[in-house]
C-alpha cells in the first residue's frame, strides 16, 4: 500500500485523475470491474500459476484496452543473474525472492496472453548495463522482458 499511496500523491501533485486500486486481480474481476490499463510488472514470476493469472487479469482489460507486464525469462542466464547474482551476488533481493521454475519464457507468455483473450504482445528486453547503471530496451530478452498485449476492441 505505500506504493500505491506514493503514487496517488504523485497523481494528485501533477493534477492527474488516476484511480489507483491494490487488491487480488480475482477479486476485482469477479466484481465486474474492468480498466483501459492492467499492469503486472515483476509479477508473473511469482504466481503459482501464470495462466490461471493471466486470464484473470485479462478480464479487467477492457475492450481496446492494454495489459503491460515485465517478468524474468526461463533461461539459464537469468537464473545466474537474477537468482545467484541479484539475491546471493549483490543481496539486491532477499535471499528466496525467485524460485526459477516459475519465470515465464516469451513464449509461453504469449500463449497465456492469446488463451486469455488479448492479442500476441509486443515484446522487448530490458537489459541492465551494471557499468552504467542503467536499465535500457533492446532485443535480449534472456533475462528481464517487457510485453504489452492489447484486447480485441
Amino acid at each position: 500500500m505505500e506504493n500505491i499511496e506514493a503514487a496517488r500523491r504523485h497523481a494528485a501533485g501533477q493534477g492527474l485523475d488516476i484511480d489507483y486500486r491494490a487488491g487480488r486481480v480475482e477479486e476485482l474481476a469477479a466484481a465486474g470491474q474492468t480498466f483501459d490499463a492492467v499492469v503486472c510488472l515483476e509479477v508473473v514470476e511469482h504466481v503459482p500459476d501464470a495462466g490461471a493469472f493471466l486470464k484473470a487479469s485479462a478480464e479487467l482489460v477492457r475492450p481496446g484496452g492494454l495489459m503491460l507486464l515485465s517478468t524474468l525469462n526461463r533461461t539459464l542466464k537469468a537464473y545466474l543473474l537474477a537468482i545467484i547474482g541479484g539475491e546471493y551476488v549483490l543481496r539486491w533481493l532477499p535471499v528466496g525472492t525467485h524460485q526459477w521454475d516459475r519465470f515465464v519464457t516469451p513464449d509461453e507468455l504469449a500463449r497465456h496472453l492469446r488463451a486469455a483473450g488479448l492479442g500476441a504482445p509486443a515484446v522487448k528486453g530490458l537489459v541492465y548495463n551494471p557499468l552504467t547503471d542503467a536499465w535500457s530496451l533492446g532485443a535480449d530478452t534472456d533475462v528481464n522482458y517487457l510485453a504489452s498485449a492489447a484486447k480485441p476492441g
